[in-house]
């Protein structure tokens, strides 16, 4: 009997197969191979996907989640990593991640609970994961308030780096002659149902609001000025920044960081 209905199943899916072939639908392996394919694409473009459910993990820069292998390894030395600490000083730079949130806050909530003298945080940095962004950019304000904090942009400070800066007080917030800065509105993959698609697409709407009145607010720019120019991507040199009101003073010697 078992065996039986175990050679009829065994037909019935046969059949069911010829049917899909000739009608041109996919069978098993194909749809494996096309899941697998998605699935990959998906994970290169940034895209969380759960079981056909919408999910979106916003960016503001279409950088990867962290830094190659090869710079993985090639980190502040130990005793660099002493001297800087003791020196107050905090190091931002590469993709913005979760990874990089954890360790930034770790070394600002040690150095504030060291001593209540200024920390100097350089940013040199693509963008990542906006709430990564939004983490070290609270975490900043929360530290100012025991230990007050200068931001320095070097090379260029992007789009979630730039969420970053603005973190600093105006009067604290600088950068050297030649950084370059970015801003520009979030961005997404998202994929699932209908519904949940324009969920999500709210909320990134809603991110983009935020961020614009945030820089708004720090700029001194009208909210109407921000969200035209964050359309597309704003580039500004350092003396540009400082007229936009992003930066509040250029330096070029530790002389003058002595002055903030």
């Amino acid at each position: 009997m078992m065996k039986k209905l175990q050679e009829s199943v065994v037909l019935r899916l046969g059949r069911e197969v010829k049917q899909g072939q000739d009608s041109g639908m996919m069978t098993y392996d194909e749809c494996h191979t096309h899941d697998v394919a998605r699935l990959r694409a998906s994970a290169s473009s940034g895209e969380d996907v759960r079981h056909g459910t919408a999910t979106v993990r916003p960016r503001m820069e279409d950088e990867p989640d962290g830094p190659p292998e090869d710079e993985k390894k090639s980190g502040p030395a130990p005793e660099v990593e002493r001297h800087l600490f003791e020196q107050r000083k905090v190091l931002i730079f590469g993709g913005v991640n979760d990874r990089m949130a954890r360790d930034i806050t770790g070394r600002l909530l040690a150095l504030a609970g060291e001593s209540d003298r200024p920390i100097d945080v350089y940013v040199n940095s693509p963008g990542g994961h906006v709430e990564s962004g939004d983490t070290i950019h609270d975490m900043i304000r929360f530290v100012d308030s025991v230990a007050p904090v200068n931001i320095i942009g070097t090379g260029w400070v992007a789009s979630a780096g730039a969420l970053i800066f603005a973190a600093g007080r105006p009067e604290r917030r600088l950068c050297l002659p030649n950084t370059r800065f970015l801003l520009h509105q979030p961005m997404g993959g998202v994929r699932g149902p209908a519904t949940d698609i324009d969920i999500e697409a709210r909320e990134i709407i809603k991110m983009r609001e935020r961020l614009n009145r945030l820089f708004a607010r720090e700029t001194g720019q009208p909210y109407e000025k921000v969200a035209r120019d964050t359309d597309r991507n704003y580039w500004m040199s350092a003396k540009e920044a400082v007229e936009y009101g992003l930066v509040g003073r250029i330096i070029s010697s530790a002389a003058d960081l002595e002055q903030a």
